[in-house]
């Protein structure tokens, strides 16, 4: 899976062939041990979790 982009410890990538799990447009983010998939559309987490900060780092 290609790395979409890389800032403070969190990586964000995107799977080409994941609509079996989520039906959604979203990316995966991954800072340590955490991971979560977030939507496009609306950045919300589908599944997973990470540190707040973290996740509005993602978010913006």
């Amino acid at each position: 899976m290609p790395i979409i982009s890389m800032f403070y410890g969190i990586i964000i990538r995107m799977y080409l062939l994941d609509s079996k799990h989520h039906h959604l447009p979203h990316l995966h983010a991954r800072y340590g041990e955490f991971e979560a998939s977030v939507g496009i559309g609306d950045a919300e987490i589908l599944a997973g979790e990470l540190p707040r900060k973290q996740l509005r780092l993602v978010q913006a």
